[in-house]
């Protein structure tokens, strides 16, 4: 990438968000923040609970996410959102206009199976439902790419840094 964007790596729970995003910040020479440290505590409680947020736990959050992504803008960086929503996807880039989105799609049965073996993780498997209901998948008018989540870690951020290398700069 010619210019120094700022990436949210988006998806439902046990996509890979967490371990994509600083493979990718590392390949593209960037900064990563997770995007779960944003969250306050209630938010951490209530999903360890197995209760899934809604909008009112949710807008803090992304505006703590879109503040970051501001303060990055120009400077790049990645960082972790699940960002299941449009008009999630709508706050952020309210906050930071040029972000680009990378959305880590794939089979529910896959994702469950990685978020079953997954360790010290605060999502139940039991909230991935819920996740799937609430996806609503990037629009051809968002700047971003859907990268699919087979393989591993290192295949799925090459899939991205060569997806992401497509996008037209004027996107983001």
């Amino acid at each position: 990438m010619s210019t120094p964007h700022v990436v949210v790596v988006m998806g439902v729970a046990g996509t890979g968000k967490t371990t994509i995003g600083p493979l990718l910040a590392a390949r593209l020479g960037v900064p990563y923040a997770e995007g779960d440290d944003f969250h306050p505590q209630a938010n951490i409680a209530k999903m360890s609970a197995g209760v899934p947020l809604d909008d009112d736990d949710r807008w803090p959050w992304l505006d703590a996410i879109g503040a970051w992504a501001h303060g990055r803008a120009g400077l790049g960086g990645v960082v972790s959102c699940s960002a299941l929503k449009r008009s999630y996807r709508d706050r952020l880039r309210a906050e930071a206009p040029g972000v680009v989105f990378v959305h880590l799609s794939g089979d529910r049965a896959l994702i469950e199976d990685r978020m079953a073996h997954r360790q010290g993780h605060f999502m139940p498997t039991a909230l991935l439902d819920s996740q799937f209901a609430t996806l609503q998948p990037l629009q051809a008018d968002e700047a971003g790419v859907a990268v699919d989540v087979t393989g591993s870690p290192e295949e799925i951020t090459g899939r991205a840094v060569e997806a992401l290398n497509g996008i037209p700069e004027s996107a983001a």
